[in-house]
């Protein structure tokens, strides 16, 4: 082990961030985080095309909001960067690559390509009829030499630089701190490209200099990037450099066991933070994408997480995204929240348009806090994200209730009994002196023997008429939250409404 442990997370700003690339990020700020090193943000942007619009800024969010906090990387993402080895988006280090691939030219490990894209396919195609193996042929190594190379160079001609395998090239062994000993044959290996042919490396060439030139002593990535590692190795070899540990972490996989994708559901870790998942919710079930404590802990905060990461508890076999149990343990989290944290998370979402599935804006009352701190211990324990909250706080701010009339007789009751249950309720409700869900439940409960009801039809009768459901939070903490006022309303229009019915 590195005295110093430095890692990286290198997103590229393709797109959504996924909630596999979430996973590496955590990894890897879990284990700088337990060992007291160094988590760096280098963002490869080297790939233009498949560049999206606000792609960064979602990633950078997305850590953000789960509170990985990074020591050296970009400030925003407008391609500002920060730290002793800078610039950290790989756009702007062009000049470091071009200089690694013409040093390793002059070695003769490396050497200029003027195939076409048209000779290219020409060459697989004759490959695949012959049943050979695919790969670069080395025409432009075998044909020209050095000199000739040059010269098509400064003319202009386009070209691509590839690394050279060595010849005779043993068996290429490393260890990965998951895998262990991991052989790769070399007949599988090519001359790959290193420098495109719009002066920008691949992610083969760049991701080596910069780790390199970064001091990343510990590359953890995703399954995946395994087969890419004999180049890389051999890429180090020939440059003299010292390689990094690499740990290769398990796929992430849907239910069915297939690696996952849009297909299992959502796949961006923003989508749950906008379906009311809590931070330290996904950390802690990505967490266990792979890692363990033991067999059976299950809920760790982050501070116990940052504790007990090692990467000798992080298994081989590919992980399953249960979103089941991920939703359960949301519930867990939230669950633990003090009411005040509650409402502080609850209200954002509260706070949307009707349309994105807020509140509508046509409410009785305002959001105001101190409400909201009365009537969040109603839906705690049965919230399992923080966008449930909505509905089931809306009847608290709706100004209109809506239902059918003949639904407030239950079962094995009449109309006429119904009416009846109703206006005891109302005669009772307006003479109580103290508003509270005891002496109300009290009243109510009183009433069942004289109405020759029971617990459920009348319960049932009120709770619609009050509160236009026929499922709410607890009866009557919810009629006092509601108020005398716009309870003995409820129940005054249900007589009026079923009256109307006889």
């Amino acid at each position: 082990m590195p005295n110093t442990v430095r890692v990286r997370f290198a997103p590229s700003p393709t797109g959504e961030p996924h909630v596999g690339n979430i996973r590496t990020a955590l990894f890897n700020w879990l284990f700088a985080r337990h060992h007291g090193g160094s988590f760096i943000i280098r963002v490869e942007d080297t790939d233009q095309q498949r560049k999206v619009e606000g792609a960064l800024e979602s990633i950078l969010l997305s850590l953000k909001w789960m509170g990985l906090d990074w020591d050296e990387g970009p400030v925003d993402d407008n391609d500002g960067s920060q730290g002793p080895f800078g610039p950290y988006f790989q756009s702007q280090r062009l000049a470091m690559y071009r200089e690694a691939a013409n040093k390793l030219v002059k070695q003769g490990d490396a050497y200029e390509c003027f195939c076409t894209p048209t000779r290219l396919n020409e060459m697989r195609k004759a490959q695949t009829d012959a049943k050979n193996q695919l790969g670069y042929d080395r025409h432009c190594l075998t044909t020209f030499t050095s000199e000739e190379r040059q010269r098509r160079v400064a003319s202009g001609e386009n070209h691509v630089i590839r690394f050279r395998i060595p010849e005779g090239q043993p068996e290429v062994v490393f260890h990965d701190v998951i895998r262990g000993n991991v052989t790769w044959d070399p007949s599988l290996l090519d001359d790959f490209v290193m420098m495109k042919s719009d002066g920008f490396p691949t992610y083969h060439l760049a991701n080596i200099v910069d780790d390199h030139g970064m001091e990343i002593t510990h590359v953890m990535r995703a399954e995946e990037w395994l087969p890419s590692t004999p180049r890389h190795l051999l890429l180090y070899k020939a440059f003299g450099w010292e390689p990094p540990i690499y740990a290769h972490m398990p796929m992430i996989l849907g239910n069915d066991r297939t690696k996952l994708s849009k297909r299992h559901g959502a796949t961006s870790a923003l989508v749950y933070k906008e379906n009311g998942y809590l931070p330290e919710a996904l950390i802690n079930f990505m967490a266990l994408l792979g890692w363990s404590l033991d067999d059976h802990t299950e809920i760790l905060s982050r501070d116990d997480l940052v504790k007990h990461f090692t990467l000798d508890h992080v298994g081989k076999a590919g992980a399953i995204f249960d979103t089941e149990k991920l939703t359960w343990m949301n519930g867990v989290y939230i669950r633990a929240l003090s009411i005040p944290e509650l409402v502080s998370r609850i209200q954002p979402f509260l706070e949307r348009p009707q349309k994105e599935g807020g509140l509508s804006n046509d409410v009785t009352r305002p959001l105001d806090r101190n409400f909201l701190l009365q009537l969040a211990p109603l839906v705690q324990e049965r919230l399992k994200h923080l966008s449930d909250a909505t509905g089931m706080l809306r009847l608290f701010f709706e100004t209109i209730i809506v239902y059918e009339p003949i639904a407030l007789i239950q079962k094995g009751t009449t109309a006429k009994q119904t009416v009846s249950a109703l206006n005891c309720t109302i005669q009772q409700f307006e003479a109580v002196k103290t508003w509270g869900s005891v002496e109300l439940e009290t009243i109510v409960r009183s009433l069942l023997k004289e109405l020759g009801m029971n617990p459920g039809q009348l319960f049932g009768t009120i709770r619609l008429a009050v509160t236009g459901r026929s499922v709410s939070p607890p009866l009557f903490e919810t009629i006092h939250a509601l108020g005398r006022d716009r309870s003995l309303e409820g129940l005054r229009s249900a007589v009026n409404a079923l009256s109307a019915t006889m």
